[in-house]
């Protein structure tokens, strides 16, 4: 039998204390705070067809990747669901976020405000010139990407429920309603 770990309490983290936590703990520091995720199969299985999408055309000298931690500040250490970095990192963890093209978070019912405004603001802050956040949550699943404006904050580019088509950072394209089919397929329950 496996005992879950204790974590130390703390009121505010920083990127020194994660030495602190078991090394095979996933975690995400934001603005200071310990999140664990814990994802839904659905979640992950969306993830991986963003990563599909975004791989067609991935330039050499990059690679898409899901979970991946990426060092910003003390007091920041976001993984985005999929993000497109320089391939010279392939092996290491967590990535300089100086070399992060695209952050992808794909909301949840208790991750929509962080994803939406405050992981926004630390991935805008960080200098992450795209910015797309997939929202599976209603009946048709939307995507909505964001560009890192002059002021250095995001705006919104395109926010659609149909084919969503982008150059950034490269040409990709993203069925949102094939996706919706999917989501719902694997939600479907016998009988249904």
């Amino acid at each position: 039998m496996t005992v879950a770990p204790i974590l130390p309490e703390r009121s505010e983290w920083t990127v020194d204390d994660l030495g602190d936590l078991p090394k095979d703990l996933p975690y995400e520091l934001v603005n200071g705070r310990l999140i664990v995720p814990s994802p839904t199969a659905v979640h992950q299985d969306l993830c991986v067809e963003l990563l599909l999408a975004l791989r067609v055309n991935c330039p050499a000298d990059y690679l898409v990747s899901i979970d991946l931690s990426m060092r910003i500040d003390r007091r920041n250490e976001p993984r985005p669901d999929v993000v497109a970095i320089r391939r010279e990192h392939a092996d290491r963890s967590p990535v300089p976020v100086e070399d992060a093209l695209l952050a992808v978070e794909v909301l949840s019912p208790t991750s929509t405000f962080r994803d939406l405004y405050d992981k926004a603001k630390v991935y805008a802050h960080a200098g992450v010139r795209t910015y797309w956040v997939v929202d599976p949550l209603h009946e048709r699943m939307t995507l909505t990407e964001y560009a890192l404006g002059p002021a250095g904050e995001y705006e919104a580019v395109t926010h659609t429920e149909d084919l969503f088509v982008t150059e950034r950072p490269w040409k990709v394209s993203v069925d949102l309603p094939a996706l919706t089919a999917r989501r719902a397929g694997l939600l479907a329950r016998d009988g249904d």
